[in-house]
């Protein structure tokens, strides 16, 4: 189950982020997350299971968290569609090989 909240009070961010179960998730994005390579995936309930020995077992049972936390400041007109620039479009392609 992932988390997606959308705020700038960084108190509620830290309460809904911690207080609530989920494997991963992002702070005012959707879905980034899945596209990070480097962050883990905790998982929770079926999706964290299958190590059960061990360190992977500790780790299986912990439920780590990962969160992208974008800031609000930053927003790059390319992500989104439609396009209103040839530019944006390759810029994008550049972006994504």
């Amino acid at each position: 189950m992932a988390l997606y909240i959308f705020s700038r009070d960084k108190k509620h961010i830290k309460t809904v982020t911690t207080e609530l179960s989920y494997g991963g998730g992002c702070i005012n994005d959707v879905v980034i997350h899945l596209a990070t390579s480097k962050m883990g995936f905790g998982g929770v309930g079926e999706s964290g299971m299958g190590s059960y020995h061990g360190k992977d077992g500790f780790d299986a049972f912990s439920h780590y968290k990962s969160v992208v936390d974008k800031k609000l400041w930053l927003d790059l007109p390319m992500r989104y569609q439609p396009y209103k620039s040839k530019l944006y479009e390759r810029l994008l392609q550049i972006f994504l090989k």
